[in-house]
């Protein structure tokens, strides 16, 4: 053997050898980089909302699966429908692995729409899963005289939303442009709360709420003494939450206001999608799936979602992403009719 040969050689048995050992120190990185840091969740809604408590839940139960054991912290940015946290992954946060983003179903489909959204684009984070489903239904105050879906056809009914983007709003407008509803939406709230103390106080009448957080707060109260009922389902098929509700397949029949519709209502499948930026390090990123996908096999976990009314049902990051690129592959002419429903007159 040559010279020149044996560097050769030597120079091909270092490559093997750090090729060898390059996914255990990848491991131990992650684990090193964890180690006394803290992970910060951003919440995109009001504290004590549906979405916070069970981001509350998350934060705790999430780091016993990390490496490093790091400890979590919740942070609260709400606004535009939950759009200005999600920007914030983009645009804020640090892109390490020690933020996550904890976002909202509207999330994956309104920078699609709107333009004036594009500070956010679903397909340039990374995405770990969701924790369950979502549902929507229409909720209005007895007094009001609309008590019936049937009714939403026949008396006007004034509903509180939030975001001009937010489904509170988007999807009583479909319902109004569609199908031919009486309701006079009043968005600019603040949050759920807000809308249902205005609700008391005979501001609006009712609102677009999820099905979940009618299992929590106020609501509660509301329904059990008759103050408030449950008209109509946002979705295809009846939910065991609401087993006496009707929902659109009673009243959607043309196939392409149901192709409309679909554009709202698939996103729903990511429930409340978890993201984190896209420059995250990939052994990190590795470290934050596979802790996810251990927290929702937990049964303590599974039971302190359900003890709390949110029983999960979960889907990997793979899923979120493919919920994206369906929506990115609409066709032109359900965009066209989908922007007119989002943007603001202002």
């Amino acid at each position: 053997m040559n010279f020149r040969t044996a560097i050769c050689v030597c120079a091909a048995l270092m490559s093997i050898a750090a090729t060898a050992v390059a996914g255990p120190v990848s491991g131990q990185s992650a684990e090193k980089f964890y180690r006394g840091k803290t992970i910060t969740l951003v919440v995109s809604a009001d504290a004590g909302t549906p979405t916070d408590v069970i981001a509350r839940q998350f934060a705790r139960f999430f780091v016993k699966y990390m490496p490093g054991q790091p400890k979590a912290v919740v942070m609260n940015i709400i606004g535009a429908g939950g759009m200005v946290a999600a920007a914030s992954l983009q645009s804020k946060q640090p892109n390490d692995g020690t933020v996550i983003g904890f976002l909202q179903r509207n999330n994956l489909y309104i920078p699609l729409l709107d333009p004036r959204q594009n500070r956010f684009d679903p397909r340039e984070v990374k995405w770990l899963g969701s924790l369950n489903t979502v549902d929507y239904c229409l909720v209005a105050m007895t007094r009001s005289g609309v008590t019936t879906a049937d009714d939403l056809f026949r008396k006007k009914l004034f509903m509180g939303a939030t975001g001009y983007s937010n489904e509170d709003r988007t999807l009583p407008a479909l319902l109004n442009e569609y199908l031919g509803t009486k309701m006079s939406i009043v968005p600019g709230y603040t949050g759920r709360g807000e809308v249902y103390l205005a609700m008391q106080r005979g501001e609006v009448d009712g609102w677009a709420s999820t099905t979940d957080g009618l299992q929590q707060g106020e609501p509660v109260r509301m329904l059990a003494e008759g103050k408030m009922k449950v008209l109509l389902e946002l979705g295809w098929n009846r939910s065991p939450a609401l087993p006496n509700v009707p929902n659109l397949s009673a009243y959607v029949t043309k196939p392409e206001v149901k192709a409309l519709f679909n554009l709202f209502l698939l996103p729903f499948q990511a429930g409340r999608p978890i993201a984190v930026p896209k420059d995250v390090p990939q052994d990190r990123l590795d470290a934050l799936r596979a802790a996810f996908s251990k927290m929702i096999a937990d049964p303590e976990f599974i039971a302190a979602m359900k003890s709390q009314g949110y029983p999960i049902n979960p889907i990997d990051g793979d899923a979120v992403e493919r919920i994206v690129n369906t929506l990115y592959a609409t066709p032109e002419a359900q965009l066209a009719s989908a922007r007119k429903l989002i943007y603001s007159p202002e």
